[in-house]
This record gives C-alpha cells, sequence and structure tokens, in this order.
C-alpha cells in the first residue's frame, strides 16, 4: 500500500505511464479515505498496488524504511523513452537512467511518482 496525495493523479502515473490496469476503487467518506488498486491483472495472480488517499492530507515522509517497488519490462531503454514525456507531465521522473547494475548485466533504471516512491525498472526480455 502507497499513501498518496492526490488518488487520480496516481491513478494517472500507474496506467497511463506505467501501463497498469485500474482495478478497482473503494470510497470510505465516514472513514476519510479513498482507495485504488492498479495491477497488471487481478489477484491471486498478479500482484496489485493499492493507493490510499487520505482525506485532506496531500504529502508523506516517506522515512528511510522504503526501498522501492520493482517491475519487470522487456526493454528498459525502450519503456524509459516511451514513458519520459508522460511520466514527467504526470509530476514523475526517471531518476537512474537505464544502464547495468553495479557488478552485474541486468540493465535496470529507476522511476519516481508524483509521491516520491521509487519504482525500479528491470529488463526482463523473455515477459
Amino acid at each position: 500500500m502507497l499513501r498518496v496525495g492526490n488518488l487520480q493523479r496516481a491513478i494517472d502515473f500507474y496506467t497511463q505511464v506505467l501501463g497498469m490496469q485500474l482495478l478497482r476503487t473503494t470510497e470510505r467518506p465516514e472513514q476519510k479515505y479513498s482507495l485504488a488498486f492498479v495491477g497488471y491483472g487481478t489477484n491471486p495472480d498478479h500482484a496489485e498496488i493499492e493507493l490510499t488517499y487520505n482525506h485532506g492530507v496531500e504529502s508523506y515522509e516517506l522515512g528511510n524504511a522504503y526501498g522501492h517497488l520493482a517491475i519487470g519490462v522487456r526493454d528498459v531503454v525502450a519503456t524509459c523513452t516511451a514513458v519520459r514525456e508522460r511520466a514527467a507531465s504526470l509530476g514523475g521522473a526517471i531518476t537512474r537512467e537505464p544502464g547495468p547494475v553495479k557488478g552485474g548485466n541486468t540493465v535496470i533504471a529507476f522511476i519516481t511518482d508524483p509521491d516520491g516512491y521509487k519504482i525500479e525498472l528491470i529488463e526482463r526480455p523473455n515477459l
């Protein structure tokens, strides 16, 4: 679960930049929060990300416990090229350009979402 400062902005980022689907939403006005679930498919076959908007809270301190999410893509360079402008227009950014991991051959990149969460893109040609 990721807490977000603007639910629609987060939905747009994960669907329009990372190609996920909006799977479902839940409104809890009495409890003052809204949820959106995004992913490439539904549980149990695919992981889902729960985006939580606590009404009236526009930003969060990420702290030092969070590292990043990781998503496999066929071609990291092509993915970064395809999403760079859309990510920027929605408040995200490529924060580590594509290249091999230190001490290895696996190609990775990092993209940061509008709330500051880092997502590692890992090249998996056989996807």
